[in-house]
Protein backbone atom coordinates (compact mmCIF):
# COMPACT_ATOMS: atom_id res chain seq x y z
CA UNK A 1 0.00 0.00 0.00
CA UNK A 2 3.32 2.13 0.45
CA UNK A 3 2.89 2.16 -3.45
CA UNK A 4 -0.81 4.06 -3.59
CA UNK A 5 0.84 6.56 -1.18
CA UNK A 6 3.78 7.36 -3.58
CA UNK A 7 1.58 7.02 -6.53
CA UNK A 8 -0.20 9.56 -5.55
CA UNK A 9 1.96 12.08 -3.81
CA UNK A 10 4.37 11.98 -7.08
CA UNK A 11 1.31 13.22 -9.26
CA UNK A 12 0.34 15.51 -7.35
CA UNK A 13 4.15 16.78 -6.85
CA UNK A 14 4.12 16.64 -10.49
CA UNK A 15 0.62 18.13 -11.46
CA UNK A 16 1.61 21.65 -8.50
CA UNK A 17 5.18 21.82 -8.67
CA UNK A 18 5.25 25.18 -7.52
CA UNK A 19 2.99 24.85 -4.32
CA UNK A 20 5.12 24.64 -1.70
CA UNK A 21 2.82 24.75 1.04
CA UNK A 22 0.27 22.75 -0.54
CA UNK A 23 2.80 19.70 -1.46
CA UNK A 24 3.97 19.76 2.63
CA UNK A 25 0.33 20.29 3.65
CA UNK A 26 -0.12 16.77 1.51
CA UNK A 27 2.73 14.86 2.48
CA UNK A 28 2.30 15.31 5.86
CA UNK A 29 -0.90 13.96 5.86
CA UNK A 30 -0.85 11.04 3.38
CA UNK A 31 2.61 9.86 4.49
CA UNK A 32 0.88 9.46 8.10
CA UNK A 33 -1.78 8.02 7.01
CA UNK A 34 0.30 4.61 5.48
CA UNK A 35 -1.10 2.04 7.84
CA UNK A 36 -5.01 2.51 7.40
CA UNK A 37 -4.15 2.15 2.91
CA UNK A 38 -2.42 -1.04 4.22
CA UNK A 39 -5.91 -2.50 6.62
CA UNK A 40 -8.44 -0.92 4.00
CA UNK A 41 -8.55 -1.33 0.37
CA UNK A 42 -11.62 0.48 -0.29
CA UNK A 43 -9.68 3.68 -0.58
CA UNK A 44 -7.44 2.81 -3.24
CA UNK A 45 -10.42 1.22 -4.83
CA UNK A 46 -12.63 4.25 -4.80
CA UNK A 47 -9.25 6.49 -5.64
CA UNK A 48 -10.07 8.49 -2.42
CA UNK A 49 -6.90 9.79 -2.29
CA UNK A 50 -6.91 10.90 -5.72
CA UNK A 51 -9.88 12.91 -5.39
CA UNK A 52 -9.52 14.20 -1.79
CA UNK A 53 -6.17 16.30 -2.54
CA UNK A 54 -8.17 17.94 -5.66
CA UNK A 55 -10.51 20.86 -4.31
CA UNK A 56 -13.90 20.47 -5.58
CA UNK A 57 -13.74 23.64 -7.09
CA UNK A 58 -11.23 26.74 -7.23
CA UNK A 59 -12.35 30.27 -7.22
CA UNK A 60 -10.25 33.25 -8.45
CA UNK A 61 -11.47 36.89 -8.98
CA UNK A 62 -9.96 40.25 -9.20
CA UNK A 63 -10.16 42.71 -6.62
CA UNK A 64 -10.53 46.10 -7.44
CA UNK A 65 -11.34 48.79 -5.16
CA UNK A 66 -10.42 52.56 -4.44
CA UNK A 67 -7.70 54.09 -2.01
CA UNK A 68 -7.92 56.81 0.03
CA UNK A 69 -6.27 58.83 -2.57
CA UNK A 70 -8.88 58.11 -5.26
CA UNK A 71 -6.17 55.63 -6.91
CA UNK A 72 -7.89 52.37 -7.79
CA UNK A 73 -6.43 49.32 -6.32
CA UNK A 74 -5.96 46.12 -7.67
CA UNK A 75 -5.33 42.90 -5.39
CA UNK A 76 -6.44 38.82 -5.95
CA UNK A 77 -9.00 37.34 -4.71
CA UNK A 78 -9.60 33.37 -4.14
CA UNK A 79 -12.16 30.99 -2.69
CA UNK A 80 -11.01 27.43 -2.70
CA UNK A 81 -14.20 24.96 -1.78
CA UNK A 82 -11.89 22.06 -0.71
CA UNK A 83 -14.74 19.21 -0.16
CA UNK A 84 -18.37 19.48 0.62
CA UNK A 85 -18.93 14.96 1.53
CA UNK A 86 -19.98 15.80 5.25
CA UNK A 87 -21.15 19.25 5.74
CA UNK A 88 -21.25 23.02 3.88
CA UNK A 89 -18.00 24.38 3.30
CA UNK A 90 -16.27 26.05 5.95
CA UNK A 91 -13.06 27.86 6.02
CA UNK A 92 -11.75 31.82 6.91
CA UNK A 93 -10.40 34.38 4.78
CA UNK A 94 -7.07 35.25 4.75
CA UNK A 95 -5.66 38.88 4.18
CA UNK A 96 -2.00 39.31 3.91
CA UNK A 97 0.32 39.82 1.16
CA UNK A 98 1.76 36.23 1.49
CA UNK A 99 -1.61 34.94 -0.18
CA UNK A 100 -1.11 32.35 -2.93
CA UNK A 101 -2.78 29.91 -3.89
CA UNK A 102 -0.32 27.16 -2.85
CA UNK A 103 -1.04 28.99 0.87
CA UNK A 104 -4.73 28.57 0.31
CA UNK A 105 -5.32 25.40 -0.78
CA UNK A 106 -2.94 23.67 1.91
CA UNK A 107 -5.12 25.57 4.38
CA UNK A 108 -8.08 24.61 2.70
CA UNK A 109 -6.44 20.83 2.23
CA UNK A 110 -6.02 20.75 6.34
CA UNK A 111 -9.49 22.14 6.32
CA UNK A 112 -10.91 19.15 5.46
CA UNK A 113 -10.15 16.79 8.32
CA UNK A 114 -9.74 19.66 10.71
CA UNK A 115 -13.80 19.99 10.29
CA UNK A 116 -14.12 16.72 10.16
CA UNK A 117 -12.85 16.01 13.54
CA UNK A 118 -15.01 18.33 15.14
CA UNK A 119 -17.77 15.78 14.78
CA UNK A 120 -19.78 18.88 13.07
CA UNK A 121 -21.07 18.75 9.95
CA UNK A 122 -18.77 21.40 7.96
CA UNK A 123 -16.69 20.68 4.99
CA UNK A 124 -13.38 22.38 4.33
CA UNK A 125 -12.63 25.52 2.08
CA UNK A 126 -10.21 28.33 2.69
CA UNK A 127 -10.25 31.86 1.24
CA UNK A 128 -8.62 35.01 0.80
CA UNK A 129 -6.37 38.15 -0.80
CA UNK A 130 -2.95 39.04 -1.06
CA UNK A 131 -4.56 42.44 0.06
CA UNK A 132 -2.66 43.76 3.11
CA UNK A 133 -4.73 45.60 6.04
CA UNK A 134 -1.75 46.95 7.70
CA UNK A 135 -1.38 50.64 7.39
CA UNK A 136 -5.20 51.12 5.69
CA UNK A 137 -7.85 53.37 7.08
CA UNK A 138 -10.79 51.80 7.85
CA UNK A 139 -12.31 53.73 4.61
CA UNK A 140 -9.94 51.85 2.54
CA UNK A 141 -10.88 48.47 4.59
CA UNK A 142 -14.56 48.75 3.86
CA UNK A 143 -13.85 49.54 0.25
CA UNK A 144 -11.79 46.49 -0.15
CA UNK A 145 -14.33 44.57 1.59
CA UNK A 146 -17.08 45.16 -0.46
CA UNK A 147 -15.27 45.15 -3.46
CA UNK A 148 -14.20 41.64 -2.27
CA UNK A 149 -17.73 40.68 -1.34
CA UNK A 150 -19.48 41.63 -4.76
CA UNK A 151 -17.64 38.73 -6.50
CA UNK A 152 -17.53 36.39 -3.23
CA UNK A 153 -21.49 36.28 -3.34
CA UNK A 154 -21.85 34.47 -6.31
CA UNK A 155 -20.74 31.49 -4.57
CA UNK A 156 -21.50 31.31 -0.67
CA UNK A 157 -24.67 30.77 1.36
CA UNK A 158 -25.96 29.67 4.53
CA UNK A 159 -26.09 25.81 3.48
CA UNK A 160 -23.54 26.08 0.70
CA UNK A 161 -20.16 27.85 2.03
CA UNK A 162 -19.62 29.94 5.36
CA UNK A 163 -16.30 31.88 5.84
CA UNK A 164 -15.20 32.84 8.72
CA UNK A 165 -11.82 34.91 9.80
CA UNK A 166 -8.35 34.01 9.30
CA UNK A 167 -5.16 36.55 9.68
CA UNK A 168 -5.74 40.06 8.43
CA UNK A 169 -9.51 39.16 9.34
CA UNK A 170 -11.09 40.53 12.13
CA UNK A 171 -14.28 41.94 13.60
CA UNK A 172 -14.11 44.54 11.31
CA UNK A 173 -13.50 43.32 8.26
CA UNK A 174 -16.33 40.54 8.78
CA UNK A 175 -18.42 43.38 9.65
CA UNK A 176 -17.80 45.12 6.27
CA UNK A 177 -17.90 41.93 4.18
CA UNK A 178 -21.42 40.60 5.89
CA UNK A 179 -22.39 44.39 5.57
CA UNK A 180 -22.24 43.93 1.63
CA UNK A 181 -23.32 40.41 1.65
CA UNK A 182 -26.70 41.61 2.90
CA UNK A 183 -26.68 44.41 0.42
CA UNK A 184 -26.45 42.49 -2.53
CA UNK A 185 -28.89 39.26 -1.15
CA UNK A 186 -30.93 41.09 1.25
CA UNK A 187 -30.46 37.98 3.08
CA UNK A 188 -30.26 38.29 6.99
CA UNK A 189 -28.49 34.73 7.59
CA UNK A 190 -25.40 33.18 9.23
CA UNK A 191 -23.34 33.38 5.95
CA UNK A 192 -20.13 35.02 8.03
CA UNK A 193 -19.28 33.29 11.20
CA UNK A 194 -17.11 36.05 13.48
CA UNK A 195 -19.93 38.45 12.92
CA UNK A 196 -20.56 41.33 16.33
CA UNK A 197 -22.16 39.99 19.04
CA UNK A 198 -25.36 43.32 17.91
CA UNK A 199 -26.23 40.87 14.66
CA UNK A 200 -25.78 37.60 14.86
CA UNK A 201 -22.17 36.25 16.30
CA UNK A 202 -21.48 34.05 18.79
CA UNK A 203 -19.91 34.62 22.87
CA UNK A 204 -16.85 32.58 22.91
CA UNK A 205 -15.84 32.84 19.07
CA UNK A 206 -12.79 35.52 20.09
CA UNK A 207 -11.49 33.14 22.19
CA UNK A 208 -12.41 29.75 20.92
CA UNK A 209 -9.09 28.91 19.20
CA UNK A 210 -6.63 29.77 21.62
CA UNK A 211 -9.13 28.23 24.58
CA UNK A 212 -9.32 25.42 22.58
CA UNK A 213 -5.60 24.82 22.08
CA UNK A 214 -5.23 24.72 25.77
CA UNK A 215 -7.81 22.40 26.19
CA UNK A 216 -6.39 20.06 23.92
CA UNK A 217 -2.80 20.34 25.50
CA UNK A 218 -4.43 19.30 29.12
CA UNK A 219 -5.89 16.26 27.70
CA UNK A 220 -2.29 15.20 26.29
CA UNK A 221 -0.56 16.06 29.42
CA UNK A 222 -3.26 14.07 31.90
CA UNK A 223 -3.73 10.93 29.91
CA UNK A 224 0.43 10.82 30.66
CA UNK A 225 -0.28 11.45 34.11
CA UNK A 226 0.93 15.21 33.98
CA UNK A 227 -0.74 18.84 34.12
CA UNK A 228 -0.43 22.65 33.51
CA UNK A 229 0.15 23.53 36.73
CA UNK A 230 3.35 25.26 37.42
CA UNK A 231 4.33 25.09 33.81
CA UNK A 232 6.31 27.84 32.26
CA UNK A 233 4.87 28.12 28.23
CA UNK A 234 6.35 30.09 25.29
CA UNK A 235 3.91 31.65 22.98
CA UNK A 236 4.58 32.90 19.75
CA UNK A 237 2.18 35.53 17.73
CA UNK A 238 0.28 37.93 19.48
CA UNK A 239 -3.06 37.77 17.76
CA UNK A 240 -6.53 36.77 18.88
CA UNK A 241 -4.88 32.69 19.10
CA UNK A 242 -2.26 33.86 20.58
CA UNK A 243 -3.81 36.20 23.57
CA UNK A 244 -6.33 33.97 24.04
CA UNK A 245 -3.82 31.27 24.60
CA UNK A 246 -2.54 33.20 27.05
CA UNK A 247 -5.46 34.08 29.18
CA UNK A 248 -6.47 30.45 29.35
CA UNK A 249 -2.84 29.31 29.97
CA UNK A 250 -3.34 31.51 33.21
CA UNK A 251 -6.30 30.08 34.37
CA UNK A 252 -5.18 27.16 33.96
CA UNK A 253 -2.10 27.57 36.52
CA UNK A 254 0.17 27.77 33.67
CA UNK A 255 2.88 31.00 32.76
CA UNK A 256 3.33 32.07 29.56
CA UNK A 257 6.60 33.96 29.03
CA UNK A 258 6.81 34.89 25.21
CA UNK A 259 4.98 36.24 22.57
CA UNK A 260 5.59 37.78 19.07
CA UNK A 261 5.23 39.73 16.32
CA UNK A 262 6.49 40.44 12.84
CA UNK A 263 8.51 42.77 13.80
CA UNK A 264 10.28 41.15 16.61
CA UNK A 265 9.42 38.81 20.51
CA UNK A 266 8.76 39.62 23.89
CA UNK A 267 10.47 37.77 26.42
CA UNK A 268 8.99 38.12 29.81
CA UNK A 269 10.00 35.86 32.49
CA UNK A 270 7.97 37.39 35.33
CA UNK A 271 4.64 36.57 32.70
CA UNK A 272 3.90 38.20 30.06
CA UNK A 273 1.47 41.23 31.19
CA UNK A 274 -2.16 40.16 29.35
CA UNK A 275 -4.06 43.72 30.04
CA UNK A 276 -1.05 45.47 28.17
CA UNK A 277 -0.74 42.98 25.29
CA UNK A 278 -4.72 43.18 25.09
CA UNK A 279 -4.47 47.48 24.67
CA UNK A 280 -1.30 47.03 22.27
CA UNK A 281 -2.91 44.61 19.95
CA UNK A 282 -6.85 44.67 20.10
CA UNK A 283 -7.36 48.72 20.94
CA UNK A 284 -4.07 50.80 20.02
CA UNK A 285 -2.84 47.89 16.83
CA UNK A 286 0.75 48.50 17.72
CA UNK A 287 3.83 46.47 17.40
CA UNK A 288 5.26 44.37 20.28
CA UNK A 289 7.49 47.71 20.95
CA UNK A 290 4.57 49.64 22.22
CA UNK A 291 4.82 46.44 24.81
CA UNK A 292 8.48 46.86 25.64
CA UNK A 293 7.58 50.45 26.25
CA UNK A 294 4.74 49.79 29.14
CA UNK A 295 6.54 46.93 30.44
CA UNK A 296 9.48 47.72 31.58
CA UNK A 297 10.46 43.62 32.46
CA UNK A 298 9.79 42.96 29.04
CA UNK A 299 13.11 41.81 26.78
CA UNK A 300 12.35 42.85 23.21
CA UNK A 301 13.98 41.12 20.69
CA UNK A 302 13.83 42.74 17.36
CA UNK A 303 13.48 40.71 13.94
CA UNK A 304 16.96 41.73 12.76
CA UNK A 305 18.43 40.09 15.84
CA UNK A 306 16.97 36.77 15.30
CA UNK A 307 19.81 33.89 14.67
CA UNK A 308 19.16 32.06 11.31
CA UNK A 309 16.62 29.92 10.61
CA UNK A 310 15.55 30.26 14.75
CA UNK A 311 12.55 31.86 16.38
CA UNK A 312 13.86 33.05 20.19
CA UNK A 313 10.61 32.43 21.61
CA UNK A 314 11.45 28.93 21.44
CA UNK A 315 14.64 29.30 23.53
CA UNK A 316 13.91 30.08 26.89
CA UNK A 317 13.87 26.36 28.46
CA UNK A 318 9.94 26.64 28.43
CA UNK A 319 8.01 23.95 29.57
CA UNK A 320 5.26 24.18 27.13
CA UNK A 321 4.70 26.28 23.84
CA UNK A 322 2.03 26.94 22.05
CA UNK A 323 3.13 28.52 18.19
CA UNK A 324 0.82 30.10 17.52
CA UNK A 325 1.27 32.82 14.52
CA UNK A 326 1.84 31.47 11.10
CA UNK A 327 2.87 28.18 8.87
CA UNK A 328 6.51 26.87 9.39
CA UNK A 329 7.42 29.26 11.76
CA UNK A 330 9.24 26.45 13.87
CA UNK A 331 11.84 25.58 11.88
CA UNK A 332 14.32 21.30 13.16
CA UNK A 333 16.38 23.92 14.74
CA UNK A 334 13.55 25.61 17.16
CA UNK A 335 12.24 21.90 17.43
CA UNK A 336 15.84 20.67 18.89
CA UNK A 337 16.10 23.85 20.72
CA UNK A 338 12.70 23.08 22.82
CA UNK A 339 13.58 19.55 23.09
CA UNK A 340 17.35 19.84 24.18
CA UNK A 341 15.91 22.59 26.97
CA UNK A 342 13.37 20.05 28.54
CA UNK A 343 9.96 21.22 26.64
CA UNK A 344 7.30 18.49 27.27
CA UNK A 345 4.98 19.30 25.13
CA UNK A 346 4.02 21.20 21.73
CA UNK A 347 0.93 22.03 20.88
CA UNK A 348 -0.33 24.20 17.89
CA UNK A 349 -2.58 27.06 17.57
CA UNK A 350 -1.35 28.09 13.95
CA UNK A 351 -2.11 26.18 10.67
CA UNK A 352 0.88 23.89 9.92
CA UNK A 353 3.45 25.68 12.15
CA UNK A 354 5.83 23.39 12.25
CA UNK A 355 7.82 22.09 9.11
CA UNK A 356 8.05 18.97 8.67
CA UNK A 357 11.32 17.66 9.71
CA UNK A 358 10.32 19.48 13.13
CA UNK A 359 7.00 17.71 13.16
CA UNK A 360 9.24 14.32 12.98
CA UNK A 361 11.64 15.72 15.70
CA UNK A 362 8.49 16.09 17.90
CA UNK A 363 7.58 12.33 17.00
CA UNK A 364 10.92 11.15 17.51
CA UNK A 365 11.22 12.59 20.63
CA UNK A 366 8.00 11.30 22.08
CA UNK A 367 6.67 14.23 23.72
CA UNK A 368 3.36 15.22 23.64
CA UNK A 369 2.71 16.89 20.59
CA UNK A 370 -0.74 18.20 19.36
CA UNK A 371 -1.03 19.01 15.70
CA UNK A 372 -2.53 22.05 14.01
CA UNK A 373 -5.82 20.56 12.63
CA UNK A 374 -6.38 18.50 16.46
CA UNK A 375 -5.26 21.28 18.57
CA UNK A 376 -6.50 24.21 17.11
CA UNK A 377 -9.88 23.09 15.74
CA UNK A 378 -11.69 25.07 18.26
CA UNK A 379 -11.79 28.15 16.16
CA UNK A 380 -13.63 26.35 13.29
CA UNK A 381 -16.13 24.44 15.90
CA UNK A 382 -17.44 27.83 17.78
CA UNK A 383 -18.18 29.08 14.35
CA UNK A 384 -20.12 26.29 13.31
CA UNK A 385 -21.81 26.86 17.42
CA UNK A 386 -22.28 30.44 15.78
CA UNK A 387 -23.95 28.61 12.77
CA UNK A 388 -26.36 26.47 14.70
CA UNK A 389 -27.10 29.56 16.95
CA UNK A 390 -27.87 31.83 13.76
CA UNK A 391 -30.25 28.76 12.29
CA UNK A 392 -32.47 28.52 15.64
CA UNK A 393 -32.26 32.53 15.60
CA UNK A 394 -30.68 32.28 19.16
CA UNK A 395 -27.81 33.05 21.36
CA UNK A 396 -25.93 31.60 23.96
CA UNK A 397 -24.28 32.72 26.84
CA UNK A 398 -20.39 32.06 27.16
CA UNK A 399 -20.05 29.28 29.70
CA UNK A 400 -22.58 27.31 27.55
CA UNK A 401 -20.51 28.07 24.20
CA UNK A 402 -17.17 27.44 26.09
CA UNK A 403 -18.49 23.72 27.64
CA UNK A 404 -19.27 22.60 24.46
CA UNK A 405 -15.97 24.04 23.33
CA UNK A 406 -14.51 21.74 26.03
CA UNK A 407 -16.43 18.85 25.06
CA UNK A 408 -15.31 18.82 21.26
CA UNK A 409 -11.62 19.69 22.20
CA UNK A 410 -12.10 16.25 24.80
CA UNK A 411 -13.56 14.39 21.80
CA UNK A 412 -11.18 15.24 18.97
CA UNK A 413 -8.34 14.08 21.83
CA UNK A 414 -10.54 11.17 22.26
CA UNK A 415 -10.46 10.69 18.53
CA UNK A 416 -6.60 11.20 17.84
CA UNK A 417 -5.90 9.21 20.74
CA UNK A 418 -8.28 5.53 20.37
CA UNK A 419 -6.93 6.10 16.48
CA UNK A 420 -3.43 6.19 17.53
CA UNK A 421 -3.80 3.42 19.72
CA UNK A 422 -5.98 1.32 17.25
CA UNK A 423 -2.91 1.76 14.55
CA UNK A 424 -0.20 0.66 17.26
CA UNK A 425 1.27 4.06 17.55
CA UNK A 426 0.15 5.18 21.03
CA UNK A 427 0.47 9.10 21.35
CA UNK A 428 0.67 9.98 17.54
CA UNK A 429 -1.80 12.16 17.32
CA UNK A 430 -0.53 13.52 14.21
CA UNK A 431 -1.35 9.96 12.66
CA UNK A 432 -4.64 9.45 15.04
CA UNK A 433 -5.82 12.94 14.18
CA UNK A 434 -5.39 12.16 10.25
CA UNK A 435 -6.56 9.39 10.23
CA UNK A 436 -9.76 9.52 12.26
CA UNK A 437 -10.18 12.91 10.00
CA UNK A 438 -9.80 11.07 7.01
CA UNK A 439 -12.18 8.02 7.67
CA UNK A 440 -15.10 10.03 7.87
CA UNK A 441 -15.13 12.24 5.02
CA UNK A 442 -13.30 9.27 3.20
CA UNK A 443 -16.16 6.59 3.97
CA UNK A 444 -18.60 9.42 3.25
CA UNK A 445 -17.06 9.88 -0.33
CA UNK A 446 -17.97 6.58 -0.91
CA UNK A 447 -21.30 6.38 0.06
CA UNK A 448 -22.23 9.19 -2.26
CA UNK A 449 -20.71 7.91 -5.56
CA UNK A 450 -18.22 9.08 -7.61
CA UNK A 451 -18.35 12.33 -8.11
Amino acid sequence: MADYVQRVLDNVRAKNPNEPEFLQAVEEVVTSMAPLFAKESKYEENAILERIVIPERTIMFRVAWTDDKGKIQVNNGYRIQFNSAIGPYKGGIRLHPSVNLSILKFLGFEQIFKNSLTGLAIGGAKGGSDFDPKGKSDAEIMRFCQAFMTELVNHIGALIDVPAGDIGTGAREIGYLYGQYKRLTHKYEGVLTGKGLKWGGSLARTEATGFGNVYFADNMLKAVGNGLEGKTAAVSGSGNVAIYTVKKLYQLGAKPVTVSDSRGSIYQPNGINLEVLQQVKEQERASLTRYAELCKDATYIPVADYAAGEHPVWNFGTDLAFPSATQNEVSLADAKNLLSKGCVLVSEGANMPSTLDATRAFLDAGICYGPAKCANAGGVATSQLEMEQNAGMTSWTFDEVDNKLKGIMAGIFKAAHDTAEEFGQPGNYVMGGNIAGFRKVADSMIEQGVM
